[in-house]
């Protein structure tokens, strides 16, 4: 074999081994924009309020929770299925499934229509998230996941999305991966 055929076959593997490294590169590139982007994402929105729940232990009786409504804590041992309701849902069994990560988006009982249809349509996208009425809210709609809180005033604020992506099923959850369904109630 000739030198000539050695020296040619050289600037060739270069320029693959100089492809191949550009190409490694701008995945690596790739994986980190895409890994900010999703961490930037699931980011808490302002305004979210965090509680110490010192237990979570399951009872059947009622329960008087430190916030309105509840964020956590005790609760019943059967939870409330995910979905939308028209109706209000007990305060203990919607805890149980926020124990299983679920968001409990809670909304005065004459919230618009329009508002409930974005709410309705918020808790039928993704599983384990409880859209129910709650009576004498002091704002039109409250979020709430194990031991964290955000009050809102309109199912439209953008903020509302943000704390689902952030905590449903998020860090805080007691118990992730337990169901969210095959407990009570049915959604309307």
């Amino acid at each position: 074999m000739s030198r000539r055929g050695t020296s040619g076959e050289r600037p060739r593997g270069l320029l693959i081994a100089a492809l191949v490294v550009a190409a490694v590169l701008g995945v690596f590139v790739a994986v980190v924009v895409i890994d900010r982007g999703q961490r930037a994402a699931s980011e808490p929105p302002e305004g979210v309020r965090e509680f110490t729940i010192p237990s979570r232990n399951h009872t059947e009786g009622a329960i008087n929770y430190p916030q309105t409504p509840p964020a956590g804590g005790n609760h019943n041992p059967v939870w409330q299925n995910s979905g939308f309701y028209a109706d209000p849902v007990r305060n203990e069994t919607a805890v149980h499934t926020m124990e299983h990560g679920a968001v409990w988006i809670t909304y005065r009982p004459d919230l618009s229509q329009a508002q409930k249809d974005t709410l309705r349509q918020l808790a039928q996208s993704r599983d384990c998230i409880i859209a129910s009425p709650y009576p004498d809210l002091s704002v039109p709609v409250v979020a709430s996941a194990w031991g964290v809180q955000l009050q809102l005033d309109s199912a439209d604020d953008p903020r509302l999305e943000q704390f689902v992506r952030a905590y449903r099923i998020g860090p805080q959850t007691p118990e992730p991966g337990a169901a969210c369904t095959g407990g009570v109630g049915e959604p309307s």
